[in-house]
């Protein structure tokens, strides 16, 4: 319907119902899935590809509406993979003496309510990886900016790539990744100081994403949420496709904007990141 209403211009439109049938029913895709135990479902077995198929025809609709000069970009941010065992990080900062907890607390508690910042140097909160305590940024921090961060950052850096999950034989965690390394601008600061790559299989421990120390560094993720894409992203690469040939073949999605105001004959801004994935005189001449 909002491509019938429109006479020119740009439409954008968003489905996400493909990112929650991979979250919620990755579980059927493989035999012993830990989530999978006791579920038998046959109704919903092949919900990924159904949903799958379901968009593929919303394309197809698209293509019989649109002509020659239109250009129509199907893309995602990403991919899927399971989600079988979780990692907590801030049990394996504690049993490496990264992180304290304080006298008589309760490591099971929330929030990390029972941390000691005193003797703490780094922490996890959340699905995005490892912060630093460091002092001047975080309330009650301990490690001195500069020298002192970065050598710390190295130092977890050295023994999280290829950490082995031990139980199953498996490497969990493929690289950390220095944020300083990926990200400019503004908001860096925000990031955490290590963003951590994990292998097909492992993912955050939903204890460890509410600030939760106690128990083992790895456990079985028994939730329906069964897949999930917060792991090493060379692992789950968006898709990309287009009904005009484009002129690279590694397309990232921050080419989009300045794509799209290319192809409206706009010059992209000096401080706008990517780089235009068409040649807008090559374009209108094809």
């Amino acid at each position: 319907i909002a491509l019938d209403r429109l006479r020119s211009g740009a439409l954008v439109t968003v489905f996400d119902a493909t990112d929650r049938v991979n979250h919620m029913y990755w579980r059927y895709t493989e035999d012993g899935h830990p989530a999978a135990a006791g579920v038998d479902d046959p109704e919903y077995a092949d919900a990924i590809e159904q949903q799958y198929i379901r968009n593929d025809g919303i394309v197809g609709r698209v293509l019989e509406k649109i002509d020659d000069d239109d250009v129509l970009f199907v893309l995602s941010d990403h991919g899927c993979t399971s989600f079988r065992r979780g990692v907590n990080l801030n049990a394996w900062l504690l049993e490496n003496g990264y992180l304290a907890l304080k006298d008589g607390a309760d490591p099971s508690e929330p929030w990390l309510q029972s941390v000691d910042w005193s003797r703490t140097r780094a922490y996890a909160v959340g699905l995005v990886g490892i912060f630093l305590n460091v002092k001047g940024r975080e309330a009650q921090g301990i490690v001195a900016a500069g020298e002192d961060a970065e050598a710390l950052k190295a130092e977890l850096k050295s023994k999280l790539d290829g950490l082995v999950d031990t139980e199953k034989d498996s490497v969990a965690i493929n690289d950390a990744f220095d944020t300083d390394k990926l990200y400019r601008g503004p908001y860096k600061g925000n990031a955490p100081d290590l963003l951590i790559g994990y292998n097909h299989g492992y993912r955050i421990s939903w204890d460890c994403a509410s600030g939760v120390v106690a128990g083992s560094v790895f456990d079985d993720n028994t939730k329906a949420w069964s897949g999930d894409h917060i792991v090493d992203p060379r692992l789950v690469p968006g898709i990309f496709l287009a009904n005009h040939a484009i002129d690279t073949k590694d397309p990232a999605i921050i080419d989009l904007a300045p794509t799209a105001l290319t192809l409206f004959g706009i010059r992209p801004l000096a401080h706008m990141e990517g780089t235009p994935i068409v040649d807008q005189d090559r374009f209108r001449q094809s």
